[in-house]
């Protein structure tokens, strides 16, 4: 992706978010855009106009630690943002390019141990990529998403954006979105190289008004934990908690594992998916 256009995009929508009275500035004279001039963004940052109107055209190469933190909080950015904001500049700078994740194989395939691993899970477990390609999962995770699964090979932007299915899974089918959509945002400043990405990011933006749109906000998000509400086809309504960790041998894989409160509706519920997986898959 065009690291200028991404840096300009990604300032101008922070600035157009923060209004005059959250910055504690007055709101006095007519506004033609929505949220702080460049003024005034680069008066709370402690530098010229000029010289923010520059880096707000995209110019971020050699800009200092300390004018990145200035422009952090001029802007009120949070940690997720902050970060982003911190990778376009060293993409810019070509400092960014020893910390990409190598390349994986088109026809990656999951370890036998790896597999083992996530079998001796009792809890639903997934393995996914920065693009929310959906690469592994045990029984129960498999049989939690079987929606995703019924596509063959499943990735949870196109799920979410393309599958009717998605709708009724997700009971918060907005929020869901949102959430998927700055997933991707983040993995493009994490990896702005990569040719997946792009594809994906290029087919849901034709193909969807609601991808589309979400994209050109600009929001990113750090995806580690929470509480998750799903509408499964089988057993109705599930709440769980995830974990999401890195995997040190698979430096661009993520595993995430939900899990329920002991003796809830949730995991009750996944205890008769457990069994109904059990079965489909001696069935099958």
């Amino acid at each position: 992706m065009d690291n200028r256009a991404e840096a300009r995009d990604f300032l101008t929508s922070r600035r157009a978010k923060i209004t005059p009275e959250r910055a504690g500035l007055p709101a006095a004279g007519q506004r033609r855009v929505p949220g702080l001039r460049r003024s005034e963004v680069a008066a709370l940052a402690g530098m010229s106009v000029e010289y923010y109107a520059k880096l707000e055209r995209g110019t971020l190469a050699g800009v200092s630690a300390g004018v990145l933190e200035a422009i952090s909080r001029a802007l009120q950015l949070d940690e997720a943002e902050r970060a982003h904001l911190l990778r376009l500049a060293h993409e810019a700078d070509g400092s960014s390019a020893v910390l990409r994740p190598r390349r994986r194989p088109k026809q990656w395939t999951v370890r036998p141990s790896l597999q083992w691993s996530l079998d001796s899970i009792s809890a639903p477990a997934i393995l996914s990529n920065m693009r929310g390609d959906l690469l592994a999962a045990n029984l129960l995770g498999r049989a939690m998403y079987s929606d995703a699964f019924a596509g063959g090979h499943p990735n949870f932007a196109r799920f979410t954006f393309l599958d009717s299915a998605a709708h009724r899974f997700f009971p918060d089918w907005d929020g869901a979105a949102d959430i998927t959509v700055a997933n991707l945002r983040t993995a493009a400043g994490k990896d702005p190289h990569d040719k997946g990405l792009h594809d994906l990011v290029g087919e849901l933006s034709t193909r969807s008004d609601d991808f589309r749109r979400r994209w050109a906000a600009h929001n990113v998000r750090i995806h580690g934990t929470g509480v998750k509400h799903f509408r499964h086809h089988i057993v109705g309504d599930l709440i769980l908690n995830y974990e999401t960790m890195d995997l040190q041998a698979e430096p661009d894989l993520t595993l995430t594992i939900y899990t329920a409160e002991p003796q809830s509706s949730t995991d009750h519920a996944l205890a008769l998916l457990a069994s109904w997986a059990v079965t489909a898959q001696e069935i099958g």
